[in-house]
């Protein structure tokens, strides 16, 4: 049986490795078509070669960059919008072309919250994914986009609040308040521990986050086993938007 193929939708180049890096790491492992979107950064600036080579390590692909700046850096994408400021009708079209081109069984994004830091891009991208990922599947809205593609699940990133009590005592990437969901809310917990290595080089491979000191870089400063502690396990909360497919008998592929 052919492994599904997963299309993985972000807000800024480094959040595929952070959120779901071991995951898209375990699929293109296993041999399935693992790709990522990235909504914010130009293809032409080093953030995004950055992420070219984080990609290279996960195994997910060349990046797919609509081009759009980031909500707290102008200079991320000159003479193009904040993905905020851009008309939500064509952002979600351009995610639809996305999933039809691609066709994608499972699509992943960050959750509600915008994940523990609560990033505006990160919200906003979200709610681009889940309108998008209804649209793609019908055939009157954006028919210049490619035929109906209709995903079986969409999963989204996020972290229970388990995981804060977890990780007492280990720097965190934030001064600030973390959103997590209450444990219940998790349906798919995952052991990435085997593909640990992978998610850490493709973090660290986004090395202007590195040298900065922000999340990639506390994780540089950490000692091998409180990286584990801290990236050994993703959770996922799984949205189906069409009836469910059988389950996938491979423990630890996304179904």
């Amino acid at each position: 049986m052919p492994l599904p193929g997963l299309l993985a939708v972000f807000a800024h180049p480094d959040d595929e490795s952070l959120a779901a890096g071991g995951v898209l790491a375990r699929h293109a492992a296993a041999g399935a078509r693992t790709a990522v979107v990235t909504a914010t950064w130009a293809p032409d600036t080093p953030r995004a070669a950055e992420l070219a080579e984080a990609l290279r390590i996960l195994g997910a692909g060349p990046p797919r960059m609509p081009g759009y700046a980031d909500s707290r850096v102008p200079r991320s994408a000159p003479g193009r919008p904040r993905l905020l400021d851009a008309p939500l009708d064509e952002t979600v079209r351009e995610l639809v072309a996305q999933v039809r081109a691609f066709r994608p069984r499972i699509v992943l994004t960050h959750d509600a919250y915008g994940g523990l830091t609560g990033h505006e891009d990160h919200v906003h991208t979200h709610r681009v994914t889940l309108l998008a990922v209804h649209a793609a599947g019908l055939e009157r809205l954006y028919p210049e986009a490619g035929a109906p593609w209709r995903p079986s699940a969409l999963y989204l990133a996020t972290h229970p609040h388990s995981a804060l009590r977890a990780w007492a005592g280990l720097p965190t990437p934030t001064g600030k308040p973390m959103f997590t969901v209450p444990d219940a809310h998790v349906t798919t917990t995952v052991d990435v521990r085997p593909w640990l290595d992978r998610k850490v080089a493709a973090i660290l491979a986004h090395r202007t986050e590195v040298a900065r000191g922000a999340a990639p870089g506390l994780i540089a400063a950490l000692p091998a086993r409180e990286r584990e502690t801290l990236l050994g396990t993703e959770w996922y909360t799984r949205l189906t938007p069409a009836p469910t497919p059988p389950a996938d008998p491979d423990a630890g592929l996304l179904s």
